[in-house]
C-alpha cells in the first residue's frame, strides 16, 4: 500500500481551461516527496506551438518571448513521464491538472494510470474554517512559508507540497498516523459532516 507521505505534487500552467478546446500546457512544475521530505523537483517551460493571450501572460508572468525558445510540449512531456513514473500524484484542483496531464501524455502516445489525489478537496474537509480553499488563501490562512510567487508551476507545486504535509501532520494530531494514499483519496470524497467518523474509524 502506498503511503501518503511519498508522492509527486504537480502543477500545470496552461493557455486556458480546457484541452478539449485546444488549450495546451505552457509550464510544468513538480516536487517529489519521499517520507515527507522533498528529494527532487522538475520545472520546464514548454512551447505550445502558438502565441498565448495577453491575459495568460499577465496571469502567469509567462510571456511569448519566454516560450519562443522553450522546448516543445512533446519533448517536455516525454521527460516528465519518466519523472513521475510509478508515483501517486497530487495537485490542487486535481481535476484540472489531470485533464492536461492526460491530454499532453496522450499526444506522445503515453498513458498514466497513476492514482491522483486533490489537495483542495482534502483541505475542504480538514481546514473547514479557511475563508476559501484556493491555494493562495490556504497558504495565507495557514501561514505556510512562501516567496510570494503564485501562478508559476514550480512555486505552486512547492506550496501545495507544504500544504499536503501540513494536512498529513493535522491527521497525525487527530490520531491518523501514516495514512495511505488511498485513505487520502477517500477523505477527499467524504462529506464534511462524515469526516470525524472517518478519522475515528482510522485511529491507529
Amino acid at each position: 500500500m502506498q503511503a501518503a507521505h511519498s508522492v509527486i505534487v504537480l502543477d500545470f500552467e496552461t493557455t486556458g481551461l480546457s484541452p478539449a478546446m485546444g488549450d495546451r500546457a505552457i509550464e510544468i512544475g513538480a516536487v517529489k516527496l519521499c517520507h515527507g521530505e522533498v528529494v527532487d523537483s522538475f520545472q520546464q517551460l514548454m512551447n505550445p506551438g502558438f502565441r498565448v493571450s495577453g491575459f495568460i501572460e499577465g496571469y502567469t508572468g509567462i510571456t511569448n518571448r519566454m516560450l519562443a525558445n522553450a522546448p516543445s510540449c512533446e519533448h517536455v512531456m516525454a521527460e516528465f513521464a519518466q519523472f513521475i513514473q510509478g508515483a501517486p500524484l497530487v495537485a490542487h484542483n486535481a481535476s484540472f491538472d489531470k485533464r492536461f496531464l492526460d491530454a499532453e501524455l496522450e499526444r506522445i502516445g503515453h498513458h498514466s494510470n497513476q492514482p491522483f489525489a486533490c489537495s483542495m478537496l482534502i483541505a475542504r474537509r480538514l481546514i473547514q474554517d479557511s475563508p476559501t480553499h484556493k491555494l493562495g488563501d490556504l497558504v495565507r490562512f495557514k501561514q505556510i512559508e512562501n516567496d510570494g510567487t503564485f501562478h508559476r508551476a514550480l512555486a505552486d507545486s512547492q506550496m501545495t507540497a507544504k500544504l499536503w504535509l501540513l494536512m498529513l501532520n493535522e491527521l497525525n494530531q487527530r490520531g491518523v498516523t501514516n495514512p495511505s494514499f488511498t485513505f487520502m483519496q477517500k477523505l477527499a470524497k467524504t462529506s464534511k459532516h462524515a469526516v470525524a467518523s472517518l478519522l475515528a474509524a482510522h485511529h491507529s
